[in-house]
């Protein structure tokens, strides 16, 4: 059995979960986050059982500590990738998402929901640890086009006592940033823990040197599961983890989970003119300007990311359970 407890080798053959999802969710694709893959656009997103580290801060862990924690309970549902893609279209969702568990240890079952998802004009992508090998990327390569990396760390003892190793991350955002997947990274800045100047800057320069594009959201720590010590991260230490990442020579630096309390770090400007380009208050746009084209009105630059051709509208700017989900999800 893999450390995952979901993957195992019975008489020689690897067998791996199939057929069910431990929880569905509409949320805003700026919940995830993606703020530059098709603003205000619903995300249907979908998890499983599991996960590979066991971080004692996870906001998810009745989903991903289901196997080794007895308080952590969320029956599966069994479906089929089809009843799921079908869901997802009554509900309006223009992407589908794993996310919840770590969707690298259930690619299989990722991969054969993508493969309906994208052949019914869905956009897929994964919320993920990014502890990935070259060949489970490999995999999932011709299915997915987001993938939001959560980069816990830039110090490998803080990632050992979370269950994994920083290099194979590092990894992993090179390899999908290189194989022309949108790729946005996240961290929650957790005081004590990781949000030291030396590490959110060498983490930051690291980002910055796979590309000065690539999105970075710093995020505010609540106390959640077994980590009820550390402070609640405040609005001043989200800005000036901001501030050394944009010295770093990021681009786009988000500050997120403390609305209306972080400055413009939730807005996305051009990096060329300065224009606000996108307004948002929480998971709200409130605003957005970007073309056609994906460009700024202002000075023609192209921005970074995954646009539409046009503004669809905000879907929904708060997360929701899919209506009667559950007749809908079963198999009968």
């Amino acid at each position: 059995m893999g450390v995952c407890k979901v993957r195992f080798v019975e008489g020689g053959r690897l067998r791996v979960p199939w057929g069910y999802v431990g929880g569905v969710q509409c949320d805003p694709i700026e919940k995830k986050p993606f703020f530059h893959a098709y603003p205000g656009a619903l995300a249907y997103s979908f998890g499983m059982l599991g996960c590979d580290l066991h971080c004692s801060y996870c906001q998810n862990w009745v989903t991903s500590q289901a196997l080794r924690d007895p308080q952590a309970v969320a029956p599966p549902h069994d479906t089929t990738p089809g009843a799921l893609v079908q869901d997802a279209l009554r509900q309006g969702a223009r992407v589908m998402v794993s996310t919840y568990n770590e969707p690298l240890i259930t690619a299989e079952w990722a991969v054969a929901i993508f493969k309906e998802a994208r052949e019914a004009g869905l956009i897929t992508g994964f919320v993920s640890n990014g502890n990935g090998t070259p060949r489970v990327l490999e995999y999932i390569r011709p299915h997915i086009d987001l993938y939001k990396v959560d980069l816990k760390s830039f110090d490998d003892r803080r990632y050992r006592e979370l269950g994994g190793r920083l290099q194979p991350i590092l990894e992993t955002i090179q390899w999908l940033h290189a194989a022309g997947v949108w790729v946005e990274t996240v961290t929650l800045l957790v005081p004590g823990f990781n949000d030291s100047e030396a590490e959110v800057r060498g983490l930051a320069e690291f980002v910055a040197g796979v590309s000065p594009d690539i999105p970075w959201h710093v995020t505010a720590f609540h106390q959640d599961y077994r980590m009820l010590d550390p402070a609640t991260t405040t609005p001043a230490m989200l800005t000036r983890a901001a501030a050394i990442g944009r010295a770093a020579g990021l681009r786009y630096v988000y500050a997120g989970n403390l609305p209306g309390n972080v400055g413009d770090l939730e807005h996305t400007f051009c990096h060329g003119c300065g224009e606000r380009l996108v307004a948002r208050h929480g998971y709200l746009i409130q605003d957005y300007r970007v073309t056609k084209d994906g460009t700024c009105p202002q000075c023609t630059l192209k921005v970074p990311g995954r646009w539409g051709a046009a503004f669809e509208g905000q879907r929904t700017a708060f997360p929701f359970l899919p209506h009667d989900r559950t007749r809908r999800l079963q198999v009968l």
